[in-house]
């Protein structure tokens, strides 16, 4: 199984970006997927998710910026970032709790490489 993001890159405080990630392999299901970020010097932290029947949970400092979304079919889930700050500045990570077809009686979550995102004031 392999999480594969992108959309990452620079831009300016204001502007936006939108994120895309995608999981393949050997999938029979896929639960929860979201993002995280990871800023220099600072944990990883939860930025938002979204359950497979499409209901987001956002962090307090990304709401009403950021929107997370999903299409089951092609097995992708996306981060829409509005109004982006410096303090927005990270590398985001997809994640995806998943259960493949080898067991199918246990989840596991996976995680994307990451993706850097720079905000320039």
């Amino acid at each position: 199984v392999q999480l594969q993001a992108s959309g990452g890159g620079l831009v300016q405080a204001g502007g936006s970006l939108r994120l895309s990630c995608a999981a393949s392999g050997s999938i029979f299901s896929i639960g929860v997927m979201g993002w995280y970020r990871q800023a220099p010097g600072k944990q990883r932290e939860l930025v938002a998710t979204i359950t497979n029947g499409g209901r987001p949970n956002y962090a307090d400092s990304v709401k009403g910026r950021f929107a997370v979304s999903r299409d089951n079919a092609k097995k992708a889930v996306y981060l829409q970032m509005n109004s982006l700050n410096p303090e927005d500045t990270a590398v985001y990570y997809c994640s995806a709790t998943i259960t493949t077809w080898r067991d199918t009686g246990s989840a596991q979550i996976y995680w994307g490489q990451g993706t850097l995102v720079t905000v320039s004031s």
